[in-house]
């Protein structure tokens, strides 16, 4: 018992000590020294950030310590170093109580540290660099503790470079060479204006959606360039852009399906700050982030919706592999939502037909969708915009044309109106096992999740049939209108799956297939309308020849069905052609 009690209060003052900031013994390799634990390899939920790129000698500095997620640290510990060296340089100064000044390696406030083990989501201080050295490149490093056993080590900041002009440091955006996995940048004046095809296949190497088009004239434009600034140091200068709510990426793969591609995504932060971050993706599960190696001169914006990002690299494409920069690879761009700062499954991607050499500068072209998936929108086209409408007006509207004839002891409208959307619900059965047989899991967006709903009441709809009452069961009417209910809500939901569908495969500048689909609902639209409202005309009217109904009827069956038929062979052929 005495033993217990005599280390309890040896080590009671250490871990004082440390709750308060006094961490003089992890100035020199900025560990916590937590007994038995290590530091996390995975990317650091905190940044350093700078006020400026460069800097002169005496200037002040703004320097940021920032939780980039709702995740806080307690504890953390601040030094600035020469690039490459290991002793701290210039002395700090307090703009808030919540930090202390620590005297790293007996040079007064080199150093910033925790008061206390609250929660901080920001810290800021000021830096100013001796009078007389530190005329090199500086960074900041910090070490970042989110609880006892959790903490980053050696976490940096964008590169500073040393200026003699008399203006002092930019306040644009800084330039970063880091070994960090993610870089936070503050966002600057809009950068997709400055984000062109202009010298597209004379300088630099394009890849777009919509192809050939202009991120500096379009929103809509998802954009990636390659220019080679020096074939020396392997230096290319990389620009994306493209509308998303959450990232942009790019990446290259020795194929054209995921997995084991080196990928850059330029993403949306918890508090609006645009990050840059190196990844590699090992299938169809989430990329892994590794260090974002020698990179520089990071700018990033998000305007109206619009991300931005440029940076030049000085390594390899592939720095997991050994190839070098004249290797070739399919050029891959994916967009989609982010949580938290955390990147989620893509919406929309595309990717090129051809292996591309990034230093020769061409316009890459977009590789066609896989025949598997046109067939998969020719049969839903087919299923719901021709034949399943055809099957619906027979059932609403024709019953008369028909009248008193049976066949096998049932009336030849509703067995022609069986067959017709016998074949539907048939056709949307195989084109929804063919889009699985394609993408072999489940993807994200809206288009399969319509696509799911479509599937689902479709099954739905013939199996309530089958269990219908009889007509003159009291009840039968509850089924009548279910069953009408059930079939609107499927043209509705099928309407809207093709239009998402269409979209994610029209890679036109005007969007033609979009605005063709639009014409066909209208169409649509229309004769449901002429043809609802001749069927009033009959019901209330008691003069007019059966016949003449009869033949009006017809008359509008046919033009329907022209009109639809064009349209669908319209439609068809952009696919194709998509």
């Amino acid at each position: 018992m005495e033993r217990v009690v005599l280390l309890l209060v040896c080590v009671a003052p250490l871990v004082r000590c440390y709750s308060l900031g006094q961490v003089m013994d992890s100035c020199d390799d900025m560990k916590p020294h937590h007994s038995g634990l290590s530091r996390q390899t995975e990317p650091a939920p905190f940044a350093v950030t700078t006020e400026h790129s460069s800097y002169r000698l005496g200037e002040v500095v703004k320097v940021k310590l920032l939780a980039l997620t709702s995740t806080p640290f307690i504890g953390f510990l601040l030094q600035a170093r020469e690039v490459g060296g290991r002793s701290p340089v210039g002395s700090f100064a307090l703009t808030a109580g919540a930090a202390q000044l620590l005297n790293c390696s007996h040079i007064p406030n080199s150093g910033v540290s925790h008061r206390s083990n609250s929660a901080k989501a920001s810290i800021q201080v000021t830096w100013r660099s001796a009078a007389s050295r530190d005329a090199k490149p500086i960074q900041f490093r910090a070490s970042f503790v989110q609880n006892y056993r959790i903490f980053w080590v050696d976490v940096t900041s964008p590169v500073m470079t040393f200026t003699n002009d008399s203006n002092g440091g930019s306040a644009s955006l800084p330039s970063t060479t880091t070994t960090t996995t993610t870089t936070k940048i503050q966002q600057p004046a809009p950068l997709v204006k400055s984000i062109s095809s202009a010298d597209c296949g004379v300088t630099k190497m394009c890849f777009s959606q919509p192809s050939n088009c202009d991120p500096a004239a379009s929103a809509d434009c998802y954009f990636m360039s390659a220019m080679t600034l020096s074939h020396t140091d392997a230096a290319v200068c990389y620009e994306m852009t493209g509308p998303s709510d959450g990232y942009i990426s790019f990446g290259f793969s020795d194929d054209q399906m995921m997995g084991n591609d080196d990928i850059y995504v330029c993403g949306i932060g918890r508090n609006g700050l645009v990050w840059l971050q190196h990844a590699f993706s090992t299938g169809r599960t989430a990329p892994q982030a590794i260090p974002l190696g020698n990179v520089s001169d990071v700018r990033a914006s998000v305007q109206d919706g619009v991300i931005s990002c440029s940076f030049t690299s000085r390594q390899n494409v592939s720095p997991l592999r050994t190839t070098g920069l004249n290797k070739t690879y399919h050029l891959m761009f994916a967009h989609g939502p982010s949580s938290n700062g955390r990147i989620q499954f893509h919406t929309g991607t595309f990717i090129s037909t051809e292996k591309v050499d990034i230093s020769r500068p061409q316009l890459v072209r977009k590789a066609g969708w896989p025949h598997i998936i046109k067939v998969h929108g020719a049969l839903m086209l087919i299923a719901w915009m021709t034949i399943g409408s055809l099957g619906m007006m027979v059932a609403r509207y024709l019953k008369g044309v028909s009248k008193g004839q049976n066949l096998c002891g049932k009336d030849v409208w509703f067995l022609v109106h069986v067959a017709l959307m016998s074949v539907t619900v048939a056709a949307t059965i195989i084109a929804f096992i063919l889009s699985f047989l394609y993408a072999k899991a489940w993807s994200g967006g809206t288009h399969p999740v319509l696509g799911c709903l479509v599937m689902i009441l479709s099954f739905l709809q013939p199996t309530l049939a089958l269990l219908r009452c009889g007509p003159q069961h009291p009840q039968r009417f509850l089924f009548n209108w279910l069953h009408a209910l059930n079939g609107v809500a499927i043209k509705a939901l099928a309407v809207a799956a093709i239009l998402t569908g269409l979209k994610l495969i029209d890679s036109t500048l005007d969007q033609w297939l979009i605005k063709v689909m639009g014409g066909f609902v209208g169409w649509e639209a229309l004769f449901y309308i002429l043809l609802e409202f001749h069927l009033k005309w009959m019901v209330n009217s008691t003069g007019t020849l059966e016949s003449i109904m009869i033949k009006v009827d017809v008359l509008l069956m046919a033009l329907f069905f022209l009109g639809n038929f064009t349209f669908l062979v319209t439609l068809l052929v952009g696919i194709g052609m998509s």
